[in-house]
C-alpha cells in the first residue's frame, strides 16, 4: 500500500499534464514516507510528492535545454521540516520578536458547533469585531459568538469577504454545493490560453540552475504564493517580488518567504506604477498572483491581458476555491479550508481513537471535537504544485509554444491529500514523530537540515526611496533557514540572499 503510494501521486500529477511517463523515474524519494510526523493523513507523502514534482519539472525544462538528465533526491522527514519552515528560521542567530498569530485567529464554540477566525490582518480583526460587535479581547469575542450558528456566522462573514469557516465532518462538507464541485477537481489544471511561436531554448554553457535566466513576476501575499516563488528563485529564477506600499503585511512569514526573490513596490492605482508593471511583464517568463480572482484581471492583468501583452507568458495563480465554484470570491487561508473541509474533524476523531486505545475512553471524551495539522500543510504543498505547474508550463512553451495558465487552490489541495487516505492512529500518533520545537539554539533536527544566509541590502542600501516603504527587520544582517528539501544529482538549489523588507529593489529586471 505505502509502496503505492510512493509512486501514485506523483506519477498520476507527471503523466497527467503530458510530461514524459519515464522521467518519473528520476525521481528519487522515501519508499516509507509515512508516518514522518504525528498525524493520522499522509503528510510525508504530500511532502515530498510536492517538493519532488517541483524540481523535476524544473529539471525537465533543464532537460530540454541542455540535453543532461538529472535525479531529484527528496527525503521525507526534511520535506515536512521544510512545510513548516516559517517556523523555524533566525534572525542574527535569534527568534524573530512577535507572534504570528493574533490571538483571535483561534476556534470557538457557537450554539450549535464551532467556528474558527482568522485575524492577522487589521481589517480582517476589525470586521469581524463589527459583525459581532464586542471588545477585541477573546472572552468577548467567545461570549459573543455564543449566540450565533456556526454556519450563520461563516455566511455573514464570506458576504462581507471577511475570514471565518465553520467546523465540517468530510461528510458535512461533501454535501454542501461546494464539497460536490470539488469532487472532480485536480490539483494542479495547465490550460493553453492563446497563440505563441515555441519558446527558442539556448544552452547557455555551466548552467549551474534548473531554471537560469527565467523572469518571474511574483504578485503573492502571505504563504502558498510566496512558497511557491521562493521555490522558482531556488532553481536559479530571477523571482522579482512586487507588493503593494498600502496593503498590510504580515512581516514575520513576508521574510522568511521573500528569501531568494528581489523585492520591489509599486501602487497599481497609481498610473505610472500600473505601466511600470506592464513594462516589466513584456519581459517576464511568468506572472504568478493570490489575489482575489478577478481582482487583477479588472485592473489589466488577467490571463487573457498578459497573453496579449506577452506572448509565451505562463500566468499562474494560487487561491483557496476554484473559479467558477459557489465560493469562488471567499477569502479564506490554509487553517480555515482545514476546518471548513473536514480535515480537523478528522484529525480529531483519529487522535481521539488513539486516546482511546492508549489511555481509554474515559480521557478520549475529554479531548475537543476538532485538532489542527501540525503545520499548514495546505499552504506548503499549494505553492509547491503551484511551483510545479509553472516549471511544466514552461516546458511547454518550449514544446508546443503558446501561452498558458496555470491553477492551484487550497480547496483542491485539501482533497488531494485527502484521497491519500488516513493512517492507523496508533501508527499515526504513537509512531510518527512530533515536529521539533522552535527555539534558540536550534534543535538538533533542525540545525542538520539549516543553513546561513546573508541579508541582500539591495538597490538602496536596504532601505526605499519609495513613498510608502517596507517594513523593515531592524538590525538582522543573516538568517538561519531551512534548506530546500530537494537535491539535484549534478544541478545546484540557489538558497540565495534576504532582502528581509519588501522594498529592497528597484522594479527592473536583472541583466
Amino acid at each position: 500500500m505505502l509502496r503505492d503510494l510512493i509512486g501514485g501521486p506523483a506519477k498520476t500529477i507527471w503523466v497527467r499534464h503530458g510530461l514524459p511517463p519515464d522521467d518519473i523515474g528520476n525521481l528519487r524519494l522515501t519508499e516509507m514516507p509515512d508516518p514522518s510526523v504525528d498525524s493520522s493523513f499522509h503528510l510525508g507523502t504530500a511532502a515530498q510528492t510536492a517538493i519532488g514534482l517541483s524540481a523535476l519539472a524544473a529539471a525537465h525544462f533543464h532537460f530540454l535545454r541542455t540535453g543532461e538528465e538529472e535525479e531529484v533526491h527528496v527525503d521525507a522527514r526534511h520535506a515536512i521540516l521544510e512545510f513548516n519552515s516559517e517556523t523555524y528560521y533566525t534572525i542574527d542567530g535569534k527568534l524573530p520578536e512577535g507572534k504570528l498569530l493574533d490571538e483571535l485567529s483561534d476556534i470557538f464554540k457557537t450554539k450549535d458547533g464551532y467556528v474558527r477566525l482568522h485575524a492577522n490582518f487589521p481589517h480582517h480583526k476589525q470586521g469581524l469585531l463589527d459583525i459581532l460587535q464586542c471588545e477585541p479581547t477573546k472572552a468577548a469575542v467567545a461570549a459573543a459568538l455564543t449566540e450565533w450558528s456556526a454556519e450563520e456566522f461563516e455566511a455573514v462573514a464570506f458576504q462581507r469577504h471577511l475570514c471565518a469557516a465553520a467546523l465540517r465532518s468530510f461528510e458535512t462538507m461533501d454535501m454542501t454545493p461546494h464539497g460536490i464541485y470539488q469532487a472532480n477537481v485536480n490539483p494542479v489544471t495547465i490550460t493553453k490560453i492563446g497563440d505563441a511561436p515555441k519558446r527558442e531554448l539556448v544552452n547557455l554553457g555551466n548552467i549551474q540552475y534548473a531554471l537560469e535566466g527565467i523572469r518571474i513576476l511574483d504578485l503573492t501575499r502571505v504563504l502558498a504564493g510566496p512558497i511557491c516563488g521562493r521555490t522558482l528563485a531556488a532553481h536559479g529564477a530571477d523571482v522579482l517580488l512586487v507588493t503593494s506600499p498600502y496593503l498590510p503585511a504580515l512581516t514575520l512569514l513576508d521574510v522568511e518567504t521573500s528569501r531568494g526573490k528581489r523585492t520591489t513596490q509599486l501602487d497599481l492605482d497609481k498610473p505610472s506604477d500600473a505601466e511600470r508593471l506592464r513594462t516589466l511583464l513584456r519581459d517576464a517568463d511568468v506572472f504568478v498572483q493570490s489575489y482575489r480572482p478577478g481582482g487583477l484581471a479588472a485592473r489589466g492583468f488577467g490571463p487573457e491581458d498578459c497573453a496579449a501583452a506577452r506572448p509565451g507568458i505562463v500566468h499562474a495563480s494560487i487561491s483557496a476555491f476554484s473559479p467558477g465554484e459557489p465560493w469562488e470570491d471567499v477569502k479564506s487561508f490554509d487553517s480555515l479550508v482545514q476546518t471548513l473541509g473536514g480535515f480537523n474533524v478528522q484529525e480529531a476523531e483519529s487522535y481521539a481513537d488513539y486516546i482511546r486505545e492508549m489511555a481509554g475512553e474515559e480521557e478520549a471524551a475529554k479531548l475537543p471535537p476538532y485538532r489542527a495539522l501540525p503545520m499548514r500543510a495546505l499552504d506548503h504543498a499549494a505553492g509547491f504544485l503551484l511551483a510545479f505547474g509553472i516549471a511544466a508550463a514552461l516546458c511547454k512553451t518550449a514544446t508546443e509554444g503558446g501561452s498558458w495558465e496555470v491553477r492551484v487552490t487550497l480547496g483542491a489541495t485539501l482533497l488531494w491529500i485527502r484521497r491519500f487516505g488516513n493512517l492507523h492512529p496508533v501508527t499515526a500518533f504513537g509512531e510518527g514523530p512530533p515536529l521539533p520545537p522552535r527555539g534558540v539554539p536550534l534543535d538538533p533536527e533542525i540545525e542538520a537540515v539549516s543553513t546561513t544566509i546573508e541579508r541582500d541590502p539591495g538597490d538602496f542600501g536596504g532601505r526605499s526611496g519609495g513613498e510608502g516603504g517596507g517594513e523593515e527587520v531592524p538590525g538582522g544582517q543573516t538568517m538561519s533557514v531551512i534548506r530546500h528539501a530537494a537535491r539535484f544529482s549534478g544541478l545546484q538549489i540557489r538558497e540565495g540572499k534576504a532582502p528581509m523588507r519588501l522594498d529592497a529593489h528597484k522594479p527592473e529586471w536583472l541583466p
